[in-house]
């Protein structure tokens, strides 16, 4: 074991950290696998990408561009940009030749999901994409229970659209599991959300679970 001692300026106290390789092992559980929800989609759709089973990518968040500099002819520098708001959902792509859009929302509450996850540009988004017959849905992740659901789009702008008019700012988790579709994570894929849309949205089964 080798101890460092690092004196800092300006009469701070010194400080000795040791550079031990002996780290305490953490419990590993099959719930989230160290990944974010996000990363747990990513994986979902590279699987179905590298199986030819669907395109399916998530949405590049747009910036803004203020700066940029040009240490070199052949590279440029982004020195100041600024986010923009999204004006879509967060994934799109095609699945056995149809449309796929959603979004992907998760929450800390145990019984309802808020209404203030969505942005109104998202709804109407979602509004435009069942105009043109796309399949649209949330898949929602319940963090404290460790649940996953996929819900049509119709079902969110319904409790969207009743807010409006002194209605509930959240979704039950009661109707959630009534009217949505609740999935089982597995390994690979993470999050087989493709499997409830050939049950319920899609003829035809092209998943055998291998």
């Amino acid at each position: 074991m080798i101890y460092l001692t690092i004196n800092y300026p300006k009469g701070s106290l010194n400080r000795t950290f040791s550079t031990s390789k002996k780290k305490q092992k953490k419990p590993v559980t099959f719930a989230n696998r160290g990944m974010s929800f996000e990363a747990e989609i990513n994986q979902t759709n590279q699987y179905y990408l590298d199986k030819g089973i669907a395109v399916i990518h998530k949405k590049p968040t747009p910036i803004q561009i203020v700066s940029v500099d040009y240490p070199k002819r052949s590279a440029a520098v982004i020195k100041e940009a600024y986010f923009k708001e999204a004006s879509t959902t967060d994934y799109n792509g095609v699945y056995k030749g149809k449309y796929i859009d959603f979004e992907a929302k998760q929450t800390k509450n145990k019984t309802s999901f808020p209404l203030s996850n969505f942005h109104e540009h998202q709804i109407i988004h979602m509004k435009n994409c069942l105009k043109q017959d796309g399949i649209t849905f949330v898949l929602i992740y319940f963090s404290a229970t460790e649940r996953y659901f996929l819900v049509s789009s119709s079902v969110i702008i319904e409790f969207w659209d009743n807010q409006l008019t002194d209605g509930r700012k959240s979704i039950p988790l009661s109707v959630i599991e009534k009217e949505g579709h609740e999935i089982k994570a597995g390994f690979v894929p993470r999050i087989p959300y493709l499997n409830i849309l050939d049950q319920h949205f899609i003829e035809g089964d092209y998943f055998n679970g291998e």
